[in-house]
């Protein structure tokens, strides 16, 4: 059986995938088409339900909800690893953060879900692709920008300034690790193929642990111009234990997060199951 397979180039995701699409681990019969893309676009494929298996952002998946189902392994999530809120000069006053502009790398990413949370008033946002924000902040053309991925490793070469870690944010507000983003599978597909996927993801993980030099070549050439170092940094913030199996401390995280977004009117109520399995 074939299944479209959808996940973005950075070096977490790559490095999760890789036994899985080359056939390093067993698949269990199972062949995958991939399409790389951005988180966002990923989150607009799910909305258009294109895809049978894809990345998306946790924010995104309440959107999704009726036709996906969030996975057990293959998600980001942890401490030290949330979206960070930049500035040119070096910190604009928090009373400030409401009336000012602020590049965003999607309106349905868990980045701009926290900082809903943490800053409800702000809602004079501009929509940038996540590479894209430094550069639109050095130039002036946005008063703040919020960063993801490698960005939080390069703001600084940059001559910009943090304001506000939002994952540190979460993880004092709750305790938790700060849930990113997940896969999910579409409903619709048999049960006995999703928990087949299910494992396949979960033993494409555990052989990246074991093999981490395997999968080098297909992670640079995804990675482009990213230093092997930050590369290698990017990897190890966000594949973790949750990325093999969320367990009960993960689902935990990733529940407080929808119940955080409903008690905000972030997110519609939510009509079906988050899990596909409740085992830990």
């Amino acid at each position: 059986m074939k299944l479209s397979l959808g996940f973005s180039p950075c070096p977490n995701d790559t490095f999760i995938f890789d036994a899985l699409i080359h056939h390093k681990i067993d698949t269990e019969g199972l062949e995958f088409e991939v399409f790389y893309d951005d988180v966002e676009t990923l989150n607009q494929k799910a909305f258009r339900k294109e895809l049978d298996i894809t990345k998306l952002s946790f924010h995104a998946f309440a959107y999704a909800l009726n036709e996906y189902v969030l996975l057990d392994s293959g998600s980001a999530l942890g401490f030290g690893v949330g979206p960070l809120l930049i500035s040119r000069r070096p910190e604009p006053l928090q009373s400030e953060i409401p009336n000012l502009e602020i590049g965003i790398p999607g309106k349905f990413t868990t980045a701009n879900f926290l900082l809903s949370v943490a800053f409800p008033e702000a809602i004079n946002k501009k929509e940038i692709h996540f590479s894209e924000i430094e550069d639109s902040l050095t130039k002036g053309d946005i008063d703040l920008g919020l960063i993801i991925h490698e960005n939080r490793f390069t703001y600084q070469d940059k001559g910009l300034n943090k304001v506000l870690d939002l994952g540190e944010y979460w993880e004092q507000k709750t305790g938790c690790a700060i849930p990113l983003g997940g896969i999910v599978i579409k409903r619709d597909l048999p049960e006995d193929i999703q928990l087949k996927v299910n494992r396949a993801i979960r033993r494409s993980v555990e052989f990246a642990f074991a093999n981490p030099k395997s999968g080098l070549a297909f992670i640079k050439e995804h990675a482009q111009a990213m230093q092997e170092e930050v590369m290698y940094k990017h990897i190890e913030l966000y594949v973790n234990k949750y990325s093999i199996n969320l367990g009960s401390e993960g689902r935990k995280a990733v529940q407080l997060l929808f119940d955080v977004a409903l008690e905000n009117g972030i997110i519609p109520r939510l009509e079906k199951s988050i899990f596909l399995t409740q085992d830990s």
